[in-house]
């Protein structure tokens, strides 16, 4: 059994400002390898010896690693950030072309989409549950609008650039459809 307090693990250390190349780099091997009895997972825990790796910050190739790496973390914090704006301005630079209808062809198209989407007959149809499926079908009519995000995912961003190209969407569609503009708000706030 190993003292917890003379070794630290692969997570310690990259709290302690280490990153994967260094700790391999000039710790090497661990000292300290095997399964984690408290958790079901195959991965091996690797525990260093507390004392070597605080020899080793103390080196001045550790101070220069360090540096390098926090030099390398913050070019990539800027270059996700430039790709967030990017992604964000042409979200606001693109016209956003929603399909002119007449109002007896968009309630047809809508009930078609409602029933594509495998909900049942139209029975006790109101004036609200129409306007409700009209802008949930224009919304799929305009979802060709979501590869803006392609260059975005999993970044940081995302989801201030989904707002953002949702409110658009919603304002077209209530600039196009007047009598759609409350429901586009009332989406808006909801998915807001």
């Amino acid at each position: 059994m190993t003292d917890r307090t003379t070794y630290v693990s692969l997570a310690g250390l990259r709290v302690r400002g280490w990153s994967d190349a260094m700790v391999s780099e000039m710790l090497g091997q661990a000292d300290v390898q095997g399964r984690d009895p408290r958790r079901w997972s195959l991965a091996p825990v690797r525990l260093y010896l507390l004392a070597r790796v605080e020899a080793v910050e103390r080196t001045p190739e550790f101070a220069a690693s360090a540096e390098a790496a926090g030099r390398a973390g913050a070019a990539s914090l800027l270059a996700a950030e430039r790709r967030r704006r990017a992604v964000l301005a042409a979200i606001r630079a693109e016209p956003i072309e929603v399909p002119r209808l007449p109002a007896a062809e968009l309630e047809r198209r809508a009930v078609r989409h409602r029933h594509l989407l495998g909900a049942r007959g139209p029975g006790g149809l109101t004036a609200g549950a129409m306007v409700r499926w009209q802008v949930g079908y224009l919304r799929h009519a305009l979802s060709r609008y979501d590869t803006l995000l392609d260059d975005l995912y999993g970044d940081t961003g995302r989801a201030e650039a989904e707002r953002l190209l949702r409110r658009r969407v919603y304002e077209a569609i209530a600039a196009a459809y007047p009598h759609l503009a409350h429901e586009c708000r009332r989406r808006a706030a909801v998915e807001r």
